[in-house]
């Protein structure tokens, strides 16, 4: 297991470039030296290596999932031989879960890498020990950092947290092309069905949503978008998708993907009136989207039809299938984004840490935006990374576009 788990980690280092560079520049002045960090992500080979860098940065790293089903077991063991201590395991057992979370707040972080903010909200409403010695958190995803913003509005939250979801060289690529080609990747190696051709509904045209809807479209599918946003609904409509409610979507879609955040906007009713063998998956962070509380109650049978995909009989005799419990589909019952993609969004989160460690006795506790000559620095390293060159403006560039003349 450990030598599967160290091959997978190897291979993503190994195109993990930006990541490298920022150890490489920072390694020898180990700036995390005495500190602990706590990490909740899903945990398999990129969070490894991100893992793994702020350990050779100096910090004392204690890693568990952010997800029940997202940790790669082998992954998990072989990190440990890197001097980092891990708390994570796959379970189908919340409790289990959960325990681990206690576990990394049991050695009271410094700071906290978070990827939907269970660290960092269980740390603030039932570990509040923990925030003792907490000095600052980054926060991974969308999910993430509207709870972190809503502790913000309520008078709750602590200490600083940066937004690394809404870094532009994390949402523009990672929501976008790495939920794009994770979610269709983990659909069609779980189903080996044919996308092309099949009517392919999107819940939520957020970043994520657009990924997901571009990727399904590029294979061949007809894609519906279901919105509540007008806005984005328009978007939806200019970017060549249909668009309509859920309860039309429902009767004609063959596979569902939600990407919203919210819950139940797949409820049962939905389910009722879907076609006998449509296939339901999740690639929002929580397992809430599609109510698979409701269905487990409603169903007459279930069954596992492949490897990570439950079969649910219904009473009106149609049979609906759900991929990874209705859980993070990419992750659940894949490998998540794509190495490349990986490496722009931990660069941000190994940019943040450190930008925490220097600023933190000076910030409040709030939501911050991620710096942005930290997000040019990062682009121009990927651009480094893939030997492409850009231009640069001259003086008089500058000058006419800081002027009012």
């Amino acid at each position: 297991m450990v030598e599967s788990g160290r091959k997978k980690i190897d291979w993503a280092w190994r195109f993990m470039r930006v990541l490298r560079e920022i150890r490489n520049k920072y390694e020898k002045e180990k700036p995390f030296e005495g500190y602990k960090i706590g990490v909740s992500v899903h945990l398999e080979a990129k969070t490894a290596n991100l893992a793994i860098t702020l350990h050779a940065l100096g910090a004392d790293v204690y890693v568990t999932g952010s997800n029940p089903l997202t940790t790669q077991d082998d992954v998990a063991e072989a990190l440990k031989e890197f001097g980092v201590n891990v708390f994570a395991k796959r379970t189908h057992d919340e409790k289990e879960y959960w325990k681990s979370i206690h576990k990394v707040l049991d050695v009271h972080p410094d700071f906290i890498v978070d990827d939907g903010a269970d660290l960092g909200v269980t740390a603030h409403t039932e570990r509040k020990d923990v925030l003792e010695n907490l000095k600052g958190i980054s926060e991974e995803t969308t999910t993430g950092v509207k709870r972190f913003k809503a502790l913000e509005k309520d008078g709750l939250l602590k200490v600083p947290v940066v937004a690394v979801n809404d870094a532009l060289m994390k949402y523009l690529f990672d929501n976008r092309y790495g939920t794009g080609q994770s979610t269709l990747d983990a659909i069609m190696r779980n189903t080996n069905l044919l996308i092309a051709g099949k009517k392919f509904v999107v819940a939520g045209y957020g970043w994520c949503g657009r990924g997901v809807a571009l990727r399904a479209a590029g294979l061949g599918a007809k894609v519906i978008v279901v919105e509540v946003d007008p806005v984005k609904a328009v978007e939806a409509i200019m970017d060549g998708f249909e668009v309509m409610k859920m309860e039309e979507a429902a009767k004609i879609g063959d596979f569902f993907v939600t990407v919203t955040g919210n819950k139940r906007v797949i409820n049962i009713d939905h389910i009722y009136s879907m076609k006998d063998g449509a296939v339901l998956s999740n690639a929002g962070h929580f397992n809430v989207e599609v109510d698979m509380e409701t269905l487990e109650k409603e169903a007459i049978e279930k069954f596992e039809a492949r490897q990570n995909i439950t079969g649910y009989k219904l009473k009106n005799g149609k049979t609906v299938f759900v991929i990874g419990e209705g859980r993070l589909v990419n992750l659940a019952a894949g490998d998540g984004h794509p190495v490349e993609i990986m490496d722009m969004s931990f660069a941000v989160q190994a940019l943040a840490q450190l930008y925490l460690l220097k600023n933190y006795k000076n910030l409040k506790p709030a939501v911050y935006n991620f710096p942005r000559e930290m997000d040019d620095e990062i682009a121009r390293l990927m651009l480094k990374s893939i030997g492409v060159e850009i231009d640069e403006m001259t003086q008089e560039q500058r000058e006419y576009m800081e002027s009012w003349k």
